[in-house]
Order: structure tokens, then C-alpha cells, then sequence
């Protein structure tokens, strides 16, 4: 796995995995973070689970959140999975619940969140995900390129909410993209970007190259990369992730 900058002084910290044992699973911001997107990805064993995050707010007051969300986050994987016979299904499942309590807890109440989990079996080829809040996920692989369903709750909104996980074979060379809001919602004038010019530009054959080509995409469609919030431009934070399992 490769990660661009994860967050600065009080933000979460940067993830370097590299390519493991046939994954390749990157995340990169397309510019400097200016609200509350973020990305992390912790291996324990045969296990890799990752997240990609749309935490409401702007950095200043979303990165506390997420540095308190990212420790939990690898804390709990590392648990959850450390043992040689953990549950799949089960253990995600678990990490999303610890996820968004750590998240309502670090925010001191309703935040909310659309946030994409998912932990990969690096020996079976088999993702477990919960996709709260519906971010778009696209996956490429021998039978086209569509949308992945399974779409759940936002979290930061519900305490005691829980999840069940979807579950998706990998064979090789699959392609996943998921985005946040700030790309399907790029403009040109009334037009979106939207969730089928996300599966339109999901090309390339790494992970950098999936995420460049999307975020490159979406750039080049708006005709202005801002967003009107009362008399402040504010720029929309625009974040992809993409997992490519190789041969």
C-alpha cells in the first residue's frame, strides 16, 4: 500500500505498506486537505483493512477526530485479527462498531461520517466490506465494471447502530476505486461528475494509476474546484482509494 500525506500536527498519521503478496492498495488526496477526508490501512497477518473516511467539517476540527478514530482503527484490527483463526465477516463487523464509537466519542457526539471499511484475506482473495454512507465503490474485474452495493448507515450518527459486512471475490487483476463526495460532486456548471464517469475513467493497471486517473478526471470536468460556503470559497477536499490484486 502507498498513501499520500495522511494529515499534518494534530491529523492521522501517514500508512506505508507498500504491495503485499499480490495486493496493491493505494489512496491519495488530489490537493491539500482542507476538510475531514481521510485514509488508513493496517496488515495483521493474512489480513489487510483499510478505510477511507468523509468526516463533516473542516480540518482544523476534523483532524482531532481523526487521529482519535485512525488509533483506534489499528488497534482494533490488530485484535480483532491477530489470531490465525479470526473471522472474517465477524471481525469487520466489529472493527466498524469500534470505528464510529471512537469516532462519536472523539467528536463528542453526532458527526457525520460516510465512511467505506474493509479488510482483505490476502490468501482466500476475499474482501469483507461495510460501506456506511454509501460512497461510491466501483469494481472492474471479468464480468465489467459496476457499482458495489451493500450500502449501510453513515456512521457518527448512531451509537449502538450495527453493521453487517457484504462480502466480494477478488480474482486476478480486479480493480476497486471508492471516492469521496468531493469527486462524484465536482461541477461543471449544473453538471456532476457523478458515479458513472468515477467507472468511465477506472483504468490502469496499479493502484496509483487507478487513483490518478479518477482524481485526474474529475478535475479536468469541474470548471471550478470550489464550493460556496456563506462569503467563503472553500475548496472540497477530493480523496481516492484503490485496491488492484495482481497475478
Amino acid at each position: 500500500m502507498r498513501a499520500t500525506e495522511g494529515g499534518v500536527g494534530v491529523g492521522p498519521r501517514r500508512a506505508e505498506l507498500g504491495v503485499v503478496e499480490g495486493l496493491d492498495l493505494h489512496a491519495q488526496y488530489y490537493a491539500d486537505r482542507t476538510g475531514g477526508d481521510f485514509f488508513d490501512a493496517v496488515r495483521v497477518g493474512s489480513r489487510v483493512a483499510f478505510l477511507l473516511s468523509d468526516i463533516a467539517g473542516r480540518r482544523a476540527e476534523t483532524d482531532p477526530i481523526a487521529l482519535a478514530t485512525q488509533e483506534v482503527f489499528r488497534a482494533r484490527a490488530a485484535a480483532l485479527f491477530g489470531a490465525a483463526d479470526a473471522n472474517l465477516m465477524d471481525g469487520t463487523a466489529l472493527l466498524v462498531q469500534s470505528v464510529n464509537a471512537a469516532l462519536m466519542g472523539a467528536a463528542k457526539g453526532v458527526r457525520f461520517a460516510p465512511t467505506f471499511l474493509g479488510c482483505y484475506d490476502l490468501q482466500l482473495g476475499l474482501l469483507a466490506y461495510i460501506n456506511g454512507g454509501g460512497q461510491t465503490a466501483v469494481l472492474s474485474d471479468s464480468e465489467g465494471t459496476r457499482a458495489l452495493g451493500q450500502m449501510a448507515m453513515p456512521l457518527g450518527l448512531f451509537s449502538h447502530l450495527t453493521y453487517e459486512p457484504a462480502m466480494q471475490a477478488f480474482e486476478p487483476g480486479a480493480r476497486l476505486v471508492v471516492v469521496t463526495k468531493g469527486v462524484t460532486e465536482s461541477r461543471r456548471g449544473r453538471a456532476r461528475f457523478g458515479p458513472e464517469r468515477v467507472m468511465e475513467a477506472l483504468q490502469g493497471d496499479s493502484a496509483a494509476a487507478v487513483c490518478e486517473g479518477v482524481l485526474g478526471a474529475a478535475a479536468g470536468f469541474q470548471k471550478k474546484g470550489w464550493m460556496r460556503l456563506g462569503r467563503k470559497l472553500v475548496v472540497e477536499d477530493m480523496t481516492a482509494l484503490a485496491m488492484v490484486r495482481r497475478a
